[in-house]
């Protein structure tokens, strides 16, 4: 009965083999890791063919949720429980997409512009805004 418990028995050299292979496996990907690293530069120097970025995006129109007339962008604010438990919570501009009449290029312009600044054109004119704004409406 005991002869049928342990019928098998693995030598000792074969029940090392699959550790040899495994650990030499994961240096040989180890060793390909570094290799692909060797060859990197971690430095802060910029390249001499690097295009220097604008600093300031006031005058290009970038779709995100900010009116390009006024500035306006989105507001954190906390969203306050009955129980006084405060959250963040993004207020957003209320933007609009908007055809509107620019007289001095007698056709209509399509806007994306928030009502605070469809009200300030209304009141001082859209050349005016867009002037002020820095905004080329030959553009668009």
């Amino acid at each position: 009965m005991a002869s049928m418990l342990c019928s098998y028995s693995m030598p000792a050299a074969a029940a090392r083999a699959p550790l040899l292979r495994s650990s030499a496996n994961a240096a040989t990907s180890l060793g390909f890791a570094m290799s692909q690293l060797a060859g990197l530069s971690l430095g802060l120097t910029a390249p001499a063919a690097a295009v220097p970025l604008p600093l300031s995006t006031k005058h290009t129109i970038i779709a995100r949720r900010i009116c390009p007339f006024l500035e306006k962008k989105t507001n954190r604010a906390n969203k306050v429980s009955f129980s006084n438990h405060k959250t963040k919570k993004q207020q957003f501009v209320n933007l609009q997409y908007k055809r509107l009449w620019w007289e001095a290029g007698k056709r209509y312009v399509k806007l994306r512009l928030s009502t605070k600044a469809l009200k300030t054109i209304e009141k001082h004119g859209l050349d005016a805004v867009a002037n002020k704004a820095g905004i080329d409406l030959n553009k668009k």
